[in-house]
């Protein structure tokens, strides 16, 4: 009789373990009610599903704690999403141990504190040991657990924006306690100060410290070798100078003048060694010109390298750009774009092997969407500037590949009744294609959308592209964007992945043009090596050629710079067969 009852008051389980789904959403307004007649827990019975991979509960107010049995009952799970629920003050019982947890997401909760046995997992042996991306924005937290770079070594994304925080732990700095974070996010806190030990974050790329109480910036920030894009906006810098270069110049231009000391800067070590610093790094860019030979002579050496040469904006007579609306942070915020020019899709099974390389870095890197998604267009068919937007379900209408001009709401209901149709033709377990991908829509009043200036829209994420953007054999110069609603910088690793993937491609078809019809498996045979057999007269100079990889800006509504690609750190690739000439 209460298993009866279990089963009716949460059917969602019962399906997901009937159909052994490796993804389940919980969402909606009867949510609330059924939580709050559990304990303000998640049922113990979602606990019995060893399969999951993905799980989100959202926007559940009754939500207070995950409940016991989530660590020992979901040892599979790589993302959980338990955003705007009301978790708090602390996890009882904590998290951990989750050992294939790569993305988790704790935003807009009441969460206070995350003291040991109430928090993330334990430190010893690390709770969170393959974490990638950590969202505790939206929060009460006064103060970070001190163990926290032990608990998530492999930490990249931290996003800790709208908290109460007024300072960092000391052990989060320190010297190869987080040696992949890339992207620090602590916007609108109660920051007063931020130790010159930051500079032991090797992988740093984004900063955000907007908003805080910080009176200085150490020298030392300028000693992070990967630092791109920094923000410490709406701070009360003593060094009056340095507040107004925070508020309207690029970051270049900031950390150099904190690496000559500045004015009234916080001055450490790095005023004694920033001069050092500076000329090491000098010749290191001069080497790696020399080795990477920037003239044609160079070219015809190097030719059985991967090139790639990067179009900076202001090299470009006509830059594409996207412009983001504020509507977009609460249903997919991250968005990365770049245009490529030379890709030869004509011959053989060239455009097979392109779309089947997007394929599978959908299912690997990006986490079957759940991570990101990727979104490649013919550039030809594009009227910029573009704007990433949302809209209603009702109202965002598109052509998606293959079909007929729709509305979204109807999109989605069309795939759903398509999926339990191919669900009970051929008796599987779980549906494919599109399909695997609607409960990422769930609960959403509100859909992302890329509109061109046509006011034509041409993509859908995380669902669909449009078929005006389709690629074809005759496509040259492609749009590429990545989206996400985790982190930009998984959009930014996941684009330097594509493009990557894209040179390997182009450089082989080049050099086997004559081969006709060359399968996936070959092309893939070595990973990270080109494979060459018996290429065709010409085929090395052919070969040289480079993709061209041109930048493009992302700016908010006034017009204010969130992201440009490829930067300085991005497409840092550490292949050895690719030369990226900037």
């Amino acid at each position: 009789m209460a298993a009866a009852a279990v089963s009716e008051a949460w059917p969602e389980l019962e399906l997901a373990e009937r159909e052994r789904r490796r993804e389940l959403l919980l969402t909606g307004p009867g949510l609330e009610q059924r939580v709050r007649a559990a304990g303000g827990r998640l049922p113990p019975r979602l606990f019995t599903l060893p399969l999951l991979h993905y799980l989100e509960v959202s926007g559940c107010g009754s939500l207070r704690e995950p409940g016991p049995g989530l660590a020992q009952g979901l040892p599979q799970l790589h993302s959980l999403v338990l955003r705007r629920n009301a978790l708090g003050p602390g996890l009882i019982p904590e998290l951990g141990p989750l050992p294939a947890l790569r993305v988790l997401d704790l935003s807009g909760n009441a969460l206070e504190a995350l003291p040991p046995g109430q928090g993330l997992g334990p430190a010893e042996p690390p709770g969170l040991p393959q974490l990638q991306s950590l969202n505790l924005s939206g929060n009460r937290l006064r103060e970070l657990p001190a163990d926290l770079a032990r608990c998530a070594p492999r930490l990249q994304t931290l996003n800790l924006t709208g908290n109460r925080l007024d300072a960092f732990p000391a052990a989060l700095f320190s010297p190869g306690a987080l040696p992949l974070l890339s992207e620090l996010a602590a916007a609108d806190n109660c920051l007063r100060e931020l130790s010159p030990e930051i500079a032991h974050l090797a992988s740093l790329k984004t900063l955000d410290l907007s908003n805080n109480q910080l009176s200085e910036i150490p020298a030392e920030l300028a000693d992070c070798p990967k630092l791109k894009d920094i923000n410490f906006r709406g701070n009360k810098l003593r060094d009056k100078r340095l507040e107004k270069m925070v508020s309207g110049c690029q970051t270049r231009s900031i950390l150099e003048y904190l690496r000559v000391g500045g004015r009234g800067c916080c001055r450490g070590r790095g005023k004694a060694e920033g001069p050092d610093r500076e000329e090491a790094r000098r010749k290191r860019r001069e080497r790696r010109k020399r080795e990477c030979g920037e003239g044609e002579e160079a070219w015809v050496d190097e030719a059985s390298r991967l090139l790639l040469r990067v179009l900076h904006v202001a090299e470009n007579p006509a830059p594409l750009m996207v412009r983001v609306s504020p509507g977009v942070g609460d249903v997919r915020p991250f968005i990365v774009g770049a245009v490529v020019r030379g890709m030869d899709l004509q011959p053989g099974n060239a455009l097979k092997r392109f779309l089947s390389s997007q394929t599978k870095l959908h299912e690997d890197l990006c986490e079957k969407r759940t991570a990101a998604t990727i979104a490649t267009h013919d550039l030809r068919a594009i009227r910029g500037p573009l704007l990433y937007a949302t809209r209603p379900p009702q109202d965002l209408r598109i052509v998606p590949l293959g079909r007929r001009e729709v509305n979204a709401k109807d999109l989605v209901r069309q795939l759903q009744l398509e999926a339990e149709e191919h669900r009970k033709q051929k008796k599987r377990q779980n549906v494919s294609g599109l399909h695997r991908y609607l409960h990422l829509l769930d609960g959403k009043e509100h859909y992302p959308c890329l509109v061109d200036a046509n006011g034509d829209v041409i993509s859908f994420p995380p669902i669909t592209n449009s078929e005006k953007t389709k690629i074809k054999k005759t496509t040259c110069d492609l749009f590429l964007e990545v989206t996400s609603a985790a982190s930009l910088q998984i959009c930014k690793d996941i684009m330097d992945a594509l493009i990557l993937k894209m040179a390997e491609i182009n450089k082989y078809t080049l050099e086997n043009k004559d081969e006709g019809s060359l399968s996936d498996h070959e092309v893939d045979a070595i990973p990270g090596q080109v494979p060459g057999p018996r290429a065709t007269p010409g085929a090395e100079q052919a070969g040289s050629a480079p993709l061209v990889v041109e930048q493009v800006r992302v700016v908010d509504e006034e017009g204010h710079l969130k992201v440009v690609y490829p930067s300085k750190t991005d497409l840092d690739l550490a292949a050895a067969h690719v030369t990226v000439l900037r």
